[in-house]
């Protein structure tokens, strides 16, 4: 015998009634439940409260589930014993409702894995003082790095860099000494650091010394230029020789400078070397384009992913590349869950979709005209869809592409607009204009999406 389709409750208010029965009348088919709607004594639905929903709910409610608005401030739970029945919230946009019943974009149960480490370089660290360091090696933890490099500056010996790696270690960090100087070097491995970045012909000498002294040190091969996978080669076996721990760098080399060279060497070296540990400076990458560094980044895990490199070494010493290892963490888990399950990587991630939104919704000018007229009070509503803003009132409503022409059209209309209503106008115009111009959505008193960047905007009414 065939269940039939569960009944859903969705409780709004005057305004947005029309807005959520076309709304419904396209997804319930599609999503299988069988849709009601219960319009409050109220205009705005973003203004209800939980307390206010469970004391002003139509009675006999026959449902087996109720939606309220995104909005809704207060105890869920208020609702669900007012009404007998599961209460949640629902989307802060209602056009967002088929995302919200089975459609939307994001990471499915059992998201996040990942099997390639971040080492987050703390670049020119002779140079910072003890706290600096931690500090700095504290938001990269807190952005994912798994491992503190301590990049260190030729031409002196960083007396300091004892105390350093023992405050990191000391709060619970894995260090990476990133130097030539063997002073360095050395005593950084005695301070508890546990892997040397790096070796290659001119210091590997060095090795058998560190690995008698320090058995659990682990080093970093690289050829002795970049293109010349024979040295490297040369390098691993002294490496092999001595037994000490060992991943390889081939080097990644900027764009102009060899970078389509540099990838096939990754190749190369994971053929040559079918079962090494290879790790992958994205630096000269990100550091040295100009571009955002999201995009870069997912590319480059996915490269790694495939090619099998479990490390890499991230910075985020030019500004727009200030967000690298928080983009690589997200980035690692978006490609290894695309290359274990065998998927595109995409609708999966949304906190890298960060210039422009995964897609645009929009009500339409229909939709819009009977929002317009059934609006009765002085307060300004904001659209922004299809290249233009509208805005409109109980007694105005205007649309274009200039929010300065705009406002003057509003302030003929009503010249007595106080300041303060000016400055939110400007202000939520200004946000508008910056969704219309980059492709994002704009709702009024949210903020706009950028990804994980997103900071969250406290709305104007006194909710979040």
């Amino acid at each position: 015998m065939t269940q039939p389709n569960p009944r859903i409750l969705f409780v709004t208010g005057k305004l947005a009634e029309p807005a959520l029965r076309r709304v419904l009348a396209d997804l319930a088919p599609r999503a299988g439940f069988e849709p009601e709607v219960a319009v409050l004594n109220i205009t705005v639905a973003a203004l209800m409260t939980a307390n206010w929903v469970a004391r002003h709910l139509p009675a006999g409610i026959a449902a087996d589930r109720l939606i309220l608005p995104g909005f809704c401030r207060g105890d869920v739970a208020e609702v669900t014993a007012a009404a007998n029945i599961p209460a949640e919230l629902g989307p802060k946009d209602l056009r967002d409702l088929p995302e919200f019943f089975g459609k939307r974009s994001g990471p499915p149960p059992g998201y996040g894995g990942y099997d390639t480490e971040i080492l987050a370089e703390i670049n020119h660290a002779p140079a910072k003082s003890p706290d600096a360091i931690l500090a700095e090696a504290r938001r990269y933890r807190a952005s994912g790095a798994d491992v503190i490099d301590l990049g260190c500056d030729p031409g002196g010996t960083w007396v300091g860099v004892v105390d350093v790696v023992r405050l990191l270690k000391a709060d619970g960090f894995r260090v990476s000494i990133d130097s030539f100087n063997p002073v360095e070097v050395e005593a950084a491995l005695a301070a508890g650091a546990e892997l040397v970045l790096s070796v290659n012909g001119s210091n590997v000498d060095r090795v058998r010394d560190w690995h008698a002294k320090f058995p659990h040190a682990e080093v970093v091969a690289i050829p002795d230029t970049p293109s010349d996978l024979d040295s490297l080669a040369r390098t691993v076996d002294v490496l092999r020789a001595v037994g000490i721990k060992h991943r390889l760098d081939p080097i990644l080399e900027p764009i102009g400078f060899g970078f389509a060279a540099s990838l096939g060497r990754y190749l190369d070296a994971r053929r040559r070397f079918p079962d090494a540990e290879l790790m992958m400076g994205i630096g000269n990458l990100t550091e040295l384009t100009d571009v955002d560094t999201a995009g870069v980044n997912v590319v480059l895990a996915g490269f790694c992913q495939e090619v099998g490199v479990r490390s890499v070494l991230a910075t985020e010493v030019i500004n727009w590349a200030r967000s690298a290892v928080r983009e690589f963490d997200l980035a690692r888990r978006l490609v290894f869950h695309a290359a274990r399950e065998k998927v595109l990587p995409k609708r999966l991630e949304p906190n890298l979709v960060i210039l422009r939104d995964p897609k645009l919704v929009a009500m339409g000018d229909d939709a819009l005209r009977d929002l317009a007229a059934r609006v009765t009070d002085r307060n300004y509503r904001i659209f922004a869809e299809r290249g233009e803003l509208h805005i409109f009132n109980g007694s105005t409503y205007v649309h274009g592409t200039d929010p300065f022409e705009l406002f003057q059209k509003m302030l003929a209309a009503d010249p007595k607009l106080d300041a303060a209503h000016a400055f939110y106008l400007g202000y939520e115009c200004a946000k508008a204009v910056t969704a219309l111009t980059l492709g994002k959505n704009y709702t009024q008193d949210q903020a706009l999406r950028w990804g994980f960047l997103t900071v969250p905007e406290t709305s104007h009414r006194g909710g979040s």
